[in-house]
């Protein structure tokens, strides 16, 4: 059995894909799994190679002129790793520094390849459409978390759309992550608990009402 097509068969950027256009993918690419806190990318890199994600989860942030890590977002398994900005130059160009979280397995295929295989086709345009969409939908996110939420909508928003990553982190690790403090972070955590929109089990964060916190974020409750 072959385990790279099998890990190809995976993600869903490939799965409007018949058996022989999947085999080109799997003689166009490569599989290689990386280590926790392995950097995939830095930013400024280029690579010839797009990235796909498996299995496992990646952090993307960037450095400021301090030298302080302002976190972005993270990419989750079964989902496009490379930031697309143009299907012209064979090059992708990496815009942001990319850490995994834990051991993570990726898909790595010749962009070029690719393209002459595929896009020149006009097969899997749209899923690179689709792709780019969820990328630029991301930075709208990081927008409204940097310059609109304050820490109640950033601690909600974050519990809404990443609770497995949330749970999965230290207090503190999170609180660097939303840029806030980890007194403010416990305060916010004790209030959301007492509208029982969650609840607090073995450190671990139970989400009892999604619209509640949802509502919290978009700034819709009292």
């Amino acid at each position: 059995m072959n385990e790279k097509l099998n890990f190809i068969k995976q993600l869903s950027f490939f799965s409007s894909l018949d058996s022989e256009k999947l085999d080109i993918v799997d003689s166009i690419s490569k599989i290689t799994t990386y280590p926790k806190n392995s950097i995939l990318y830095y930013e400024n890199d280029s690579s010839n190679k797009i990235f796909f994600l498996v299995s496992g989860l990646l952090k993307v942030y960037k450095i400021d002129k301090f030298e302080n890590e302002i976190f972005l977002y993270h990419i989750h398994k079964n989902s496009l790793i490379s930031e697309l900005t143009t299907l012209n130059d064979d090059l992708i160009y990496c815009f942001s520094n990319a850490e995994f979280m834990e051991e993570s397995i990726v898909l790595e295929v010749s962009f070029q390849e690719l393209k002459t295989e595929f896009l020149s086709k006009n097969i899997l345009n749209n899923e690179f459409i689709n792709e780019i969409l969820l990328k630029t939908q991301q930075l709208h996110c990081v927008v409204n978390r940097e310059l609109v939420f304050d820490a109640t909508a950033k601690v909600a928003f974050t519990l809404y759309n990443d609770l497995e990553m949330f749970n999965s982190l230290k207090r503190h690790e999170i609180s660097f992550m939303l840029h806030i403090q980890p007194e403010t972070l416990s305060r916010v955590l004790k209030k959301l608990k007492r509208s029982s929109i969650i609840d607090i089990e073995n450190s671990d964060i139970i989400v009892l009402n999604k619209e509640m916190l949802k509502s919290t974020y978009r700034g819709e409750l009292p």
